[in-house]
């Protein structure tokens, strides 16, 4: 690996990270300019993999995957789908999502939707995510 800008940046800068795309995240949108010809195939964001190479304030080599989504950013309810699954407060059996005893939905893309269209549902896992974790369970926006 090369760094840009000369060996200087790599003495003087505090953090350096790695910033790698592992995969397009394909689906249907509604916003024509990201929107392609064939709606089921266009690309509507990345998973980003992120790798902390240097860091002289806190431990290094730190690895941090999340979903970039266009026009939004990170993704938080991808967040959610993710964390709420590996606390196991979301079941994952093949494809299929569910919660509490309901379903979600097949795929991690139609739960990020559902958590988009009912934000009390997504605030709920939220607030579970958090007390699991011991973080405040309120959110402040």
């Amino acid at each position: 690996e090369t760094t840009t800008g000369g060996n200087a940046l790599k003495f003087y800068a505090s953090v350096r990270l790695d910033v790698r795309s592992i995969q397009s995240i394909k689906g249907n949108t509604n916003d024509p300019l990201v929107a392609a010809k064939d709606e089921d195939s266009s690309v509507i964001g990345k998973k980003t993999k992120v790798k902390v190479v240097k860091n002289k304030v806190a431990p290094p080599l730190k690895v941090a995957t999340f979903d970039i989504m266009y026009g939004e950013g990170i993704s938080r309810t991808g967040e959610l789908v993710e964390l709420g699954t590996q606390l196991e407060i979301i079941q994952k059996s093949g494809s299929w999502y569910s919660y509490k005893d309901s379903r979600l939905g097949q795929g991690a893309e139609n739960v990020k939707k559902l958590f988009m269209d009912n934000p009390e549902l997504a605030d709920e896992v939220e607030t579970l995510i958090r007390e699991r974790l011991g973080m405040k369970a309120t959110v402040e926006a």
